[in-house]
């Protein structure tokens, strides 16, 4: 018989901090990338990479938004 685990959110707010990190240092990352490597680029790379980090900096919102959740559901 199946039965599921238990929702164990006690670490919630660690992991959420280790991915808000992870997307940070990516983040770093790529902007040295286009320092470095900007004038070897065409537009196209140029401004995929410029999108993704914006992407990277909404999901980094959106990391910290549910760690106040998870600090206010305990």
């Amino acid at each position: 018989m199946y039965v599921p685990n238990p929702d164990d959110r006690s670490d919630n707010v660690e992991k959420l901090q280790r991915n808000i990190e992870n997307t940070q240092a990516n983040m770093r990352d790529s902007r040295e990338t286009l320092r470095a490597y900007d004038n070897q680029m065409n537009e196209k790379e140029r401004e995929k990479m410029i999108e993704k980090n914006e992407r990277r900096r909404e999901a980094i919102q959106g990391f910290r938004e549910e760690i106040q959740d998870e600090v206010r559901d305990h």
